[in-house]
């Protein structure tokens, strides 16, 4: 086995999603010397955190957290490129378990109920292929041992890229775009709404106004990355 495993390396080569070097046996996705590096935000510990803030005033949050700061030209980017346009899929599961495992012992998410990824459109779907933020959600609530929903929220027209618009740009073209069907099993819930990475909020804030329909319902908030 072991003469198997060097042999499919050398043609099929298993590397870190964050650096590009070779991954040793026992590693899984990110090396170790990465993992160990990535730049965590702590920020489950604080509910005033930068992020939470984000939405102070705007949207009515029980929580907001992220898992890593967000750096152009950095190891963080790297790995949401290749999850977001590279189909590596399972750099989003990878990353959800393992802040997963973190929340999960972390009062202000332990309450959580239902992981919702914030939907794409289906045809934006179509033309990736997958929605990233899928994969991210599937890891979280595999470690959180609760259930995911694909469904109850969904995008009703595609919006235009979000890459170079302002604040205020960003808001106005995504507003009015996410809706919900058979939202009666979300009340009374703690829902976990989760994207891979938040700048502005904007789309976080006007997917959490379109749930606050629903009855009863808790809206905590989860992404890979804030962009620093």
């Amino acid at each position: 086995m072991s003469f198997l495993y060097d042999f499919f390396s050398l043609i099929y080569p298993n590397v870190c999603m964050a650096c590009g070097k070779p991954l040793y046996r026992h590693e899984n996705c990110i090396c170790s010397l990465c993992l160990h590096h990535l730049p965590t935000t702590d920020f489950h510990l604080n509910n005033d955190n930068p992020l939470s803030k984000l939405f102070w005033g705007k949207a009515t949050l029980e929580s907001a957290a992220a898992f890593l700061y967000f750096n152009k030209g950095g190891k963080v980017q790297h790995l949401v490129h290749q999850l977001k346009y590279k189909d590596q899929k399972h750099v989003g599961t990878f990353l959800g378990k393992l802040y997963g495992k973190i929340l999960k012992e972390t009062p202000f998410f332990k309450s959580i109920d239902t992981v919702i990824p914030v939907p794409l459109h289906p045809k934006k779907q179509r033309l990736r292929g997958y929605n990233q933020s899928d994969y991210f959600a599937e890891g979280l609530a595999d470690s959180m041992k609760i259930i995911v929903d694909k469904t109850t929220l969904y995008r009703t027209f595609a919006s235009e890229s979000q890459t170079k618009k302002n604040r205020y740009s960003r808001y106005q073209n995504v507003s009015s775009i996410f809706a919900l069907k058979d939202n009666h099993n979300l009340s009374g819930k703690h829902v976990l709404l989760v994207d891979d990475v938040i700048t502005t909020g904007s789309t976080i804030e006007a997917c959490a106004l379109t749930l606050q329909k629903t009855k009863n319902i808790k809206i905590s908030v989860a992404s890979i990355a804030i962009a620093s």
